[in-house]
């Protein structure tokens, strides 16, 4: 973690949204010596932040430089200077040393020994509170006002504050119920910057079809998954590990990752396949069929599946198999037995749509970066003016990435802001 020394004007920092980019860029800056206001339109810090990882918090993935840009599907060069200013490392003992306990886990996901959220969130607030921060809540921004090409002061529900530097990191248009409801990208359009078109990554896919609204609410566990072109038959996306069906279609953490590779998803066709068992190939999995069907020889087909697949599964997958469910497991022929390893390994699902933008996990999209100076996050457009993450238009996938990104993006603009 670099830093910089100043003369002894105190630069005043206002930061716009008290979320991970937000508290990172407020405490970089107030501890470089500026005198920094944070404002929230909330009654706490860190909304979003606190049901990140399902309340677990994924603070950032253990990996190098060049295996975190590759995923990072939109502008990765931008974040070059960002992240070997912050980098995965810096925030680690960033978090360590606040008193905040990290672990490793599967993909090297890294997360609070205590798996809570809201020890990040308190870590950061505590270490703005302690760096000199004035934080303010429940103050709505109305407005950046902006002399001569430069940003001058932050209008906000309380009043006004005069700055010589504004960070705007309000996130961008998921979970507006957690505040960012795309404030910050209204204000930069107001100040002449371009935003590209907004769209859903992270998200739940909607299926085309009935298949999943029988299996709702059933989780599978160490399964194959293809994202399959209907136009190229190839895939576009494979993963092994979890996923859920739901009463609209399909979600999970192999799902969600999918969903930022399908830019075209409703455009174009893409199904579904999952792989049941992909510890057993063919040859394996007809053999274990003949045990099982073996042990319930005089029972109904319907009934001989049990031990094979979950419950709630069974049923879709016999009427997908085709073979008559009340038909006795001794009658079943070897190419029914043929169809149904085919379901078992290939278990399709037609894919429709994303759900809508609010319920991403991230806004693909944002602040255009032609506009942005990689090096300090300013505009180049209106001087004293920078972003810090979400709101900035580049996004990765699942694993603590976009987290990184925003922790690094604030950094290196609460830094910039306070020279």
């Amino acid at each position: 973690m670099q830093t910089t020394n100043f003369d002894s004007y105190a630069k005043k920092v206002v930061v716009v949204g008290a979320g991970a980019a937000g508290m990172m860029a407020a405490v970089t800056a107030a501890r470089l010596g500026a005198d920094v206001i944070l404002l929230e339109k909330n009654d706490r810090p860190g909304k979003k932040l606190r049901i990140t990882g399902k309340g677990r918090c994924n603070v950032t993935n253990d990996c190098s430089v060049q295996d975190f840009l590759a995923n990072v599907p939109t502008n990765p060069r931008f974040l070059y200077t960002a992240l070997s200013k912050l980098s995965v490392d810096d925030v680690k003992d960033f978090f360590e040393n606040a008193g905040v306990p990290l672990k490793v886990e599967r993909g090297n996901r890294v997360f609070p020994v205590s798996d809570k959220a809201a020890d990040i969130v308190s870590a950061m607030f505590n270490e703005c509170k302690n760096a000199g921060v004035r934080v303010l809540f429940n103050k709505k921004v109305l407005g950046i006002e902006a002399e001569d090409g430069r940003v001058s002061a932050v209008r906000h529900s309380g009043g006004v504050e005069k700055c010589d530097a504004v960070i705007l990191a309000t996130g961008g248009v998921s979970y507006p119920l957690t505040g960012s409801d795309g404030d910050g990208l209204r204000f930069a359009r107001k100040l002449g910057h371009t935003v590209t078109e907004l769209r859903p990554s992270l998200v739940p896919i909607v299926e085309d079809g009935f298949v999943c609204k029988g299996m709702q609410g059933l989780s599978l566990k160490n399964v194959g998954l293809k994202i399959v072109s209907e136009k190229s038959g190839k895939a576009v996306y494979e993963d092994f590990g979890e996923m859920m069906f739901t009463h609209f279609g399909l979600t999970g953490p192999m799902i969600l990752s999918a969903s930022a590779y399908l830019p075209d998803i409703g455009r174009e066709k893409y199904y579904a396949e999952i792989d049941l068992k992909p510890a057993l190939d063919d040859k394996k999995l007809d053999a274990r069929l003949l045990s099982d069907f073996s042990k319930y020889a005089n029972k109904d087909f319907l009934n001989s599946l049990s031990d094979l697949l979950p419950q709630k599964m069974i049923e879709t997958v016999v009427e997908m198999s085709g073979i008559d469910g009340r038909k006795k497991v001794n009658s079943v022929t070897r190419e029914e037995r043929q169809r149904l390893c085919e379901v078992i390994k290939h278990f399709k699902i037609n894919l429709s749509h994303f759900r809508p933008i609010a319920e991403a996990i991230v806004t693909k999209g944002g602040v255009s970066v032609k506009e942005i100076d990689p090096k300090t996050m300013e505009s180049k457009l209106c001087q004293g003016l920078f972003f810090a993450g979400e709101m900035i238009d580049v996004d990765a996938y699942t694993g603590g990435f976009n987290l990184q990104i925003a922790f690094s993006t604030g950094y290196t603009a609460g830094e910039n802001a306070a020279y």
